[in-house]
């Protein structure tokens, strides 16, 4: 997505939520807002009610792009509600709640439901949503949720477009587990998140794949992989279900991906010695020539073929298992945040390189810093807030790297590596703020850190100092590492 785009996408929605929610002002303290009130995004998400779970049950028929669905979602009210809100656009048939029919309407994104009688606050809420549709041709904002393939279709998205395949609430702040069961023609595959609790044997010619995700996700995380891929099946060596699949029009491709997919479990033991204990229950990954992008979802990121033209490419692989404590495990409570999730992990590749031998993190840090000349307009973008048409800008992930090897320059290694496994323990299964990492850097190195985090995420303007601090010597020589972190990053740039 281009950044110009995303500064329309966001004033858009700011002007959407202001006319819904001026069209509930007659029954304030009755209805769930539009919108949680995200800073860059405030359309996405919803009030009213809080999600535990989702049980998503599709069918879908890639000769015709039909998708037949009934998602039933449990959760809880956090106000009295006449009426609510889910994050959807395809063509409903029915809505029930608490096993009455309701009445509803989808217009922008948004799908308005009316109970049949008011529900009081505190109390358990049962929704079904029945649909029906071809959701290739539809576009939010005018960019797709759902991408047709030759064999199959990618439900897979950005956290700002809602994973609009199911009604969702469609912001981090309401994370829940899921259920999502997907029946295709024989010999067509369905992947998802989480294990894979079994395959059954439908109707003649119809198989259903049931995919099980046991640890909070958010919805955006939330993706549907169908077509025709060739699915591995191992068990990682910390005993965790491994499932890795590679779509059969990857080409030249395809030897690289798996290459680099393949050694996900060894990515992930060498990020678990410095961020902690892997916190999900599945590992694995999808590579399909038809993405565009790569994308962190929960226990299985998918990767386009791209990625690997040149080769084995384990630094994305670092990135995005890395997103599993940053981003998934631990994620933003509002999308001007989005440092916490990629700064994150472009360390992460600075401490693969390492592994690899091809740069520690202090060499590939300062080269980058000395590579970027002072009058360049990467260092006008804040990382801490870039604001939305900059929110992918490689400043976010490279200077968020270089943060994080400032931070660690000044506390030692004892300190660094303690805050970010207790910045990853601490907030599992939830969301978490800047203030609130500065707090706790803060608190364990026993540093101020305030004129640190100000000058390399809300100053515009190169930081005088390098990361590796004021003594740091220029770089001797290019790390091994760094063009194809460089060429990672400007692809996953490019795919925004």
């Amino acid at each position: 997505m281009k950044r110009k785009t995303r500064a329309l996408l966001a004033g858009t929605a700011a002007m959407l939520v202001a006319v819904l929610s001026g069209s509930t002002a007659s029954a304030a303290g009755t209805s769930g807002a539009p919108g949680i009130g995200d800073s860059y995004y405030p359309l996405d998400g919803n009030g009213g009610y809080d999600v535990a779970h989702y049980d998503i049950r599709l069918t879908y028929q890639p000769a015709t792009d039909l998708l037949s669905g009934t998602t039933t979602i449990l959760a809880r009210t956090t106000q009295d509600l006449t009426r609510f809100n889910l994050d959807f656009l395809l063509k409903v048939s029915s809505v029930r709640v608490n096993n009455a029919p309701a009445g509803f309407a989808t217009k922008g994104g948004e799908l308005t439901v009316t109970p049949k009688a008011k529900l009081a606050k505190g109390s358990d809420l049962t929704v079904v949503v029945r649909y029906t549709d071809k959701p290739e041709p539809y576009r939010l904002y005018g960019f797709a949720g759902w991408q047709r393939t030759p064999t199959g279709a990618l439900g897979v998205n950005e956290p700002q477009i809602a994973p609009w395949w199911y009604p969702s609430n469609d912001h981090p702040l309401d994370k829940a587990t899921f259920d999502v069961s997907i029946a295709v023609p024989e010999g067509v595959e369905a992947l998802s998140n989480g294990v894979l609790t079994g395959k059954q044997q439908q109707v003649a010619g119809w198989v259903r794949w049931n995919w099980r995700s046991v640890r909070p996700q958010a919805s955006y995380l939330t993706f549907v992989a169908i077509g025709q891929y060739e699915v591995r099946e191992a068990t990682a060596p910390n005993g965790q279900p491994l499932v890795t699949a590679y779509g059969d029009d990857l080409g030249a491709y395809g030897p690289a991906a798996r290459a680099s997919v393949e050694r996900t479990p060894e990515v992930i033991d060498v990020l678990a010695q410095s961020f902690g204990p892997h916190p999900f229950e599945a590992q694995g990954g999808v590579v399909d020539s038809g993405l565009g992008f790569a994308l962190e979802n929960q226990t299985r990121p998918v990767y386009d073929g791209a990625f690997f033209r040149r080769g084995a490419n384990t630094s994305v692989v670092a990135h995005e298992l890395a997103h599993q404590w940053f981003g998934d495990s631990v994620s933003v409570r509002d999308w001007k945040e989005i440092w916490l999730n990629e700064g994150f992990a472009t360390y992460a590749e600075y401490l693969w390189s390492d592994y690899q031998g091809e740069g520690t993190p202090a060499e590939v840090a300062q080269f980058t810093y000395d590579s970027i000349p002072a009058d360049d307009g990467f260092w006008q973008v804040l990382p801490g807030d870039p604001g939305p048409d900059n929110q992918f800008h490689d400043a976010v992930y490279d200077r968020g790297g270089m943060t994080l090897q400032a931070l660690r320059t000044a506390v030692g290694d004892t300190a660094f590596f303690r805050i970010l496994r207790t910045w990853a323990a601490k907030h599992k299964d939830g969301t978490a703020t800047t203030p609130e990492f500065i707090a706790l850097a803060e608190r364990i190195s026993g540093k101020q850190l305030d004129n640190l985090f100000t000058t390399w995420l809300y100053t515009a303007g190169k930081p005088a100092v390098g990361p590796n601090g004021a003594t740091a010597r220029a770089a001797a020589a290019k790390p091994g590492s760094v063009d194809r972190i460089a060429e990672t990053h400007r692809l996953l740039e490019a795919s925004h």
